[in-house]
């Protein structure tokens, strides 16, 4: 990050009155006041809630000359586009009037965050994802069709599937602008993406799911091992190295 961006969040931030008075709790999150610089990302503050694998990050993107608020939801990261502005007094308003919402909808589901086109597509009320397992070879059920996650670009999170020690998932999306299901794996946080799992309606998800998603997750499991194993051999010789 330049030097001249830093000076000037440091500038228009350092005496920022909100964020002075935040609460160190709020619905169940943690605030943590640690400022982080980054190749392009001046870190604010954050939330976070361990248990729930979830946090809430508020920054300055360099690329884009804007404040933004980045939610972590699992191991998927991404900005709010209601919250992005170049101006701190405007993003200061914004803070005010969503924020404590934006951290109750992270705690409990909120149906408001369905869309029409979301809601009649049945994801909710399909009876396949009530009967999802909630472990699979390993991986445990993170996020369920009944409650839905809303991202970006009219994208819904309806399944996840996480481990967490292996940081490796695989996630289904359903897009309400191109009315089709896609699925992506994350292998230590890397995705890993094909598209054997696309559909354009439930029940073509539903068979995809039945005859490929058992082999996906041992797939994933197979690859993030095995990177575990090599970083630990590395790690191994590294340390007999020095």
């Amino acid at each position: 990050m330049k030097d001249e961006t830093i000076e000037r969040v440091r500038q228009e931030t350092g005496d920022w009155q909100y964020m002075q008075d935040l609460p160190e709790e709020w619905h169940g999150f943690s605030l943590d006041r640690t400022a982080a610089i980054g190749k392009d990302m001046y870190t604010l503050y954050r939330y976070f809630n361990e248990e729930l694998h979830k946090s809430v990050t508020v920054y300055f993107h360099e690329e884009t000359n804007e404040y933004k608020v980045c939610l972590k939801i699992g191991l998927i990261e991404f900005c709010r586009i209601e919250f992005i502005t170049p101006s701190l007094s405007v993003f200061e308003d914004l803070l005010n009037k969503q924020f404590d919402q934006l951290l109750l909808d992270m705690v409990e589901f909120n149906p408001k965050t369905l869309s029409s086109i979301a809601h009649d597509k049945g994801i909710t009320t399909w009876e396949v994802g009530k009967k999802l397992p909630e472990t699979l070879e390993g991986f445990t059920l993170y996020i369920h069709p009944a409650q839905p996650v809303k991202i970006n670009n009219g994208s819904y999170i309806i399944i996840d599937y996480v481990d967490f020690s292996l940081e490796s998932s695989f996630t289904v999306y359903y897009n309400i602008y191109r009315d089709e299901f896609f699925a992506e794996a994350r292998i230590w946080n890397i995705p890993d993406v094909n598209y054997d799992f696309d559909s354009n309606e439930l029940t073509e998800l539903e068979e995809k799911l039945h005859d490929r998603m058992i082999p996906r997750l041992k797939q994933v499991r197979s690859w993030a091992e095995q990177q575990a194993a090599e970083r630990k051999q590395k790690e191994a010789k590294e340390k007999e190295n020095a």
